[in-house]
């Protein structure tokens, strides 16, 4: 846990915003998933989300659901997480983003030390019910991983303690309320406020996701966070052509290097 913790946490407190690409794991090949990370990495990714494929995604909108269904469909979905973990791993700090459900069937101790073993950073599960929150902070801990938290916006200042409690890596906010591939316009001084008030509450870094549908707005939720992360552009690019993937890639990192600094409203 010590080397990819540090080098997660290395990059997450730098003082550039880094740039997360989210990419659904067995979808393709694992030859051509190694290919596509490869070229995402080049591109400018400087960290990786791999999703685990789930049945019911609730908070992902339909591209990322589509994906899912389809990496279902071809089968071995645990053997190919794995597989892409471990290449993403690699090349760059990689965290798995993952739905209780999958954890639940495939057991949380097996499923840890698989993704632990393939050198995950950590473990996102974002809709972790509250009566396995302690369990699961054990099992990862004791296999090396990083929990991080999503904490939805509509989280309470009541709340928000057993929201974050147990969390490590970082707290993930969404930056819009709607389901991943939102395409409208973002509440950036909402957004602010949110990140303001994890960060009040915990010393975590803070990565922001879900809604950050353009460069443009990579570039005005950048110094609000310690990460952005892109998933539905880049999943709806690798379809028709994986180089349109790492062209996107390329077209955020450049948004993030030449705005950082600039305000949300800028």
């Amino acid at each position: 846990m010590l080397a990819t913790a540090t080098r997660l946490h290395a990059l997450l407190t730098q003082p550039q915003c880094a740039l997360g690409v989210f990419i659904p794991a067995g979808v393709h090949q694992p030859d051509v998933q190694r290919r596509q990370l490869d070229h995402l990495a080049q591109a400018g990714a400087d960290l990786f989300e791999i999703g685990l494929p789930c049945a019911n995604p609730v908070l992902d909108g339909r591209l990322i659901r589509s994906a899912y269904h389809r990496a279902l469909f071809k089968g071995d979905v645990i053997d190919r997480t794995v597989r892409a973990v471990a290449h993403a791993a690699s090349l760059r700090p990689t965290v798995v983003m993952t739905y209780w459900d999958p954890v639940r069937r495939h057991g949380p101790e097996h499923l840890a030390g698989l993704l632990a073993d393939a050198g995950a950073s950590g473990i996102m599960v974002v809709d972790l019910p509250h009566h396995e929150t302690l369990r699961w902070h054990h099992t990862a801990h004791n296999a090396g991983l990083l929990t991080p938290h999503l904490v939805p916006r509509a989280t309470t200042d009541a709340d928000l303690p057993a929201a974050i409690e147990g969390a490590s890596g970082w707290l993930y906010a969404p930056a819009s309320t709607g389901p991943t591939g939102y395409q409208g316009s973002l509440d950036l001084p909402a957004l602010d406020a949110f990140t303001q008030r994890l960060r009040a509450a915990s010393p975590l870094p803070v990565v922001s996701g879900v809604g950050i549908s353009s460069p443009d707005l990579a570039a005005r939720a950048a110094p609000l966070t310690d990460a952005v992360v892109i998933g539905t552009p880049i999943v709806r690019a690798l379809r028709p052509d994986p180089a349109l993937a790492a062209a996107v890639t390329a077209s955020f990192a450049q948004a993030l290097h030449t705005r950082i600094g600039a305000g949300p409203d800028a």
